[in-house]
């Protein structure tokens, strides 16, 4: 599998998370068959266009942790994404040390292999 075709088949995937759920990097990376490429996942995620249609529902992607990965110093990238989630529905609480998570036990989806559309191309 090839960068563009990976990146299309997380976008395919990402689409098909529920409202008000979330799936993890790692989750997503093993639903495309490539268990071992989570942090590809998120470069995938990384380099999608806004004008994207139809939309992928980047926000709905978190660590493995539940947490909201930092976009960098000076960005509001996380700040963003919790805002997506929380208009969802989604509860986000902030940590001690301020990072933003979601209960993944509350909100995770974890489809088994085979039981979603995994025909991106």
């Amino acid at each position: 599998m090839d960068s563009a075709e990976f990146h299309s088949a997380v976008y395919h995937i990402v689409r098909q998370i529920p409202q008000q759920h979330v799936a993890t990097y790692g989750n997503i990376a093993r639903l495309v068959g490539m268990p071992h490429h989570a942090r590809h996942v998120g470069q995938a995620l990384k380099f999608l266009s806004p004008d994207v249609n139809p939309p992928v529902p980047w926000h709905r992607v978190l660590s493995s942790s539940g947490a909201i990965s930092s976009r960098g110093p000076g960005t509001d990238g996380a700040a963003r994404q919790a805002q997506e989630l929380e208009a969802e529905g989604i509860e986000v609480i902030q940590t001690r040390s301020g990072e933003l998570k979601v209960d993944l036990q509350r909100w995770g989806w974890n489809p088994e292999p085979g039981s979603i559309d995994i025909n991106w191309s």
